[in-house]
């Protein structure tokens, strides 16, 4: 790829545009996963007793088993949401800019 080529693509504003909403979703994603991780953590860290508070009256299961589980769970469900724009929306803009790019080409 020539730099020229590299120019055009940069200033292609579907490029600008998946550029832009790209980043600012896994930056919004990120945000949200790492929200829930440290407060998970600062739990831990400030208030032990809420998360080893037993489930039941007898249960050997405290609360910190299923709200570890829930923060792993998340991450996934996380994940699977930026997959799905990214095969949709995202996948969307970077064929509009290899269209734009070889018809450039071809003119």
């Amino acid at each position: 790829m020539t730099p020229e080529m590299i120019e055009t693509i940069k200033a292609d504003p579907a490029y600008k545009e998946l550029v832009s909403k790209r980043h600012g979703f896994a930056v919004r994603l990120s945000i949200a996963m790492l929200l829930v991780y440290f407060l998970f953590i600062l739990t831990i860290a400030f208030v032990p007793s809420v998360l080893g508070t037993p489930l039941s009256e007898g249960s050997v299961m405290t609360v910190g088993i299923p709200v570890g589980i829930f923060v792993i769970v998340f991450a996934f469900v996380l994940t699977g949401v930026y997959v799905r724009r990214a095969n949709s929306e995202f996948d969307d803009l970077s064929h509009q800019v290899k269209e734009n790019m070889r018809r450039d080409l071809t003119s």
